[in-house]
């Protein structure tokens, strides 16, 4: 890596800056505030996150169709809602998380704000949800995260309603 930090399976040691980034800060949170066992307290942040994390060898390790565990699903849960957290704090106006997978690991992500669907994802295969680096969950969020603000740049009038 051109940073120079270690990468060691997709995850950043724990001086890397992904670290101090928002939404990585944010995903903590998130994580955190749904650990009502306390599993993770004194935890440093690259276990927390470490589940985020699945290589495409670990990908194609899992079968094609299969059910979400609950692990799973709450971290799919967590990525949405430090989505719409951030989403809240750029625009100004609440943003809410809805997410809807059947058993089978399908299902929809939509976040409002106000009246305003301010993003829409189909999920597939959700028992294979992660990403292949820290980093690249931080990009991904951030594509999500312009084009959320950018529907609500478009239809401020709806977003207020």
């Amino acid at each position: 890596m051109s940073t120079g930090v270690a990468l060691v399976s997709g995850i950043e040691s724990a001086d890397s800056p992904i670290y101090a980034t928002e939404f990585i800060r944010e995903m903590l949170r998130q994580t955190r505030a749904l650990d009502s066992y306390g599993l993770w307290d004194g935890k440093p942040a690259s276990s927390i996150l470490a589940g985020y994390v699945v290589s495409k060898a670990q990908k194609r390790a899992l079968p094609t169709v299969g059910d979400p565990d609950e692990p799973t699903l709450a971290r799919v849960r967590v990525f949405h809602n430090a989505l719409a957290v951030l989403i809240e704090k750029e625009c100004g106006q609440m943003a809410v998380p809805f997410l809807h997978v059947t058993h089978e690991g399908f299902g929809r992500a939509l976040i409002t704000v106000g009246k305003l669907v301010a993003m829409d994802r189909t999920l597939r295969d959700v028992h294979r949800f992660g990403f292949e680096s820290l980093r690249q969950m931080k990009s991904e969020a951030d594509k999500h995260l312009a084009a959320a603000l950018g529907v609500i740049g478009r239809f401020p009038e709806v977003a207020g309603l």
